[in-house]
């Protein structure tokens, strides 16, 4: 099938060469040249504009930043829904508010043009071997009209209800990830200051009920001060903003999303804001002076 495919960053790129993997013709754009001329290397068609790959491509996916950008690329000028045909579908694979979503989709109606909102999850080594999860909102005649594409670049996909849906549920998966590296972050702080080798705590603990596949992915980066981005602080800022604005606009109260909100935001004053959300342990060794390593040990 021949593809556009639209954003071409941490998660883009690998998402976009699995589709070329699977045997998919995929037709890249992305505001970065140097992102597009890498995937052309790939085996990719280098696309002139968001409009001009609509034109040709009967499905688009879109994995972009943040709101505003999904609207532009889009809605804007020289965007989505300038060269689409009705019939069309997009699949917007980015993390958006699930209000924009519901906006988004109903420019594209107006144009017979079918929508999906369909986050995933999994940061970048699951983008990279295909694993990701993936949740989304719209009709289900579409979901499933796409499924097999989706699962070229997940290993779950799952359908949550109507448009906006997905994007609900991503936020949800964005509270549990950052509470967690928070919660996470705290316990090793303690357990390294009181002078217990972090290695022996996620040894003990990672088989038993506080274990999780946030603790098994995060505490080895933190440990070997791996702060290599496979999901950036400032994206995961990004994403609790839009779940406080839904939760205020809904009349849900989130005190603890906010308090992590406060450490992401600190972190990202400190200049942390590219390094990976794993780095919200940072926040707790800066104030207990203490820093959780694969040796242990308190700083000097």
């Amino acid at each position: 099938m021949k593809i556009g495919f639209i954003g071409l960053g941490i998660m883009g790129k690998p998402m976009a060469a699995n589709l070329l993997k699977a045997g998919h013709t995929v037709v890249v754009y992305d505001v970065i040249k140097e992102n597009m001329e890498q995937m052309v290397k790939y085996g990719a068609i280098k696309g002139e504009s968001a409009k001009a790959i609509a034109g040709e491509c009967k499905m688009m996916i879109t994995v972009l930043p943040n709101s505003p950008h999904v609207k532009t690329v889009v809605m804007g000028k020289d965007g989505i829904l300038e060269g689409a045909s009705a019939g069309s579908i997009l699949v917007d694979m980015s993390s958006i508010a699930p209000l924009a979503s519901q906006e988004i989709y109903a420019a594209c109606a107006e144009k017979g043009v079918e929508m999906l909102d369909a986050p995933v999850s999994g940061g970048e080594p699951k983008a990279v071997d295909g694993t990701l999860s993936i949740m989304a909102g719209g009709k289900k005649e579409v979901f499933e009209q796409v499924y097999d594409i989706l699962m070229t670049m997940g290993n779950s996909a799952v359908y949550c209800g109507e448009i906006g849906a997905g994007n609900t549920t991503k936020l949800a998966n964005q509270i549990i990830v950052a509470l967690n590296i928070a919660a996470v972050s705290e316990a090793f702080m303690l357990s390294t200051k009181a002078g217990v080798d972090p290695e022996k705590v996620f040894d003990a603990i990672k088989g038993g009920l506080a274990g999780s596949t946030v603790m098994n992915a995060k505490i080895p980066m933190i440990m070997e001060r791996n702060f290599k981005p496979g999901f950036k602080i400032d994206l995961h800022i990004k994403d609790l903003n839009n779940a406080l604005d839904t939760g205020h606009e809904i009349g849900v109260p989130l005190p603890l999303t906010a308090s992590v909100m406060e450490m992401l935001q600190k972190l990202h004053a400190d200049g942390h804001g590219q390094e990976d959300h794993s780095a919200i342990a940072k926040y707790y060794e800066k104030t207990a002076d203490v820093c959780v390593k694969a040796k242990g040990g308190i700083q000097e």
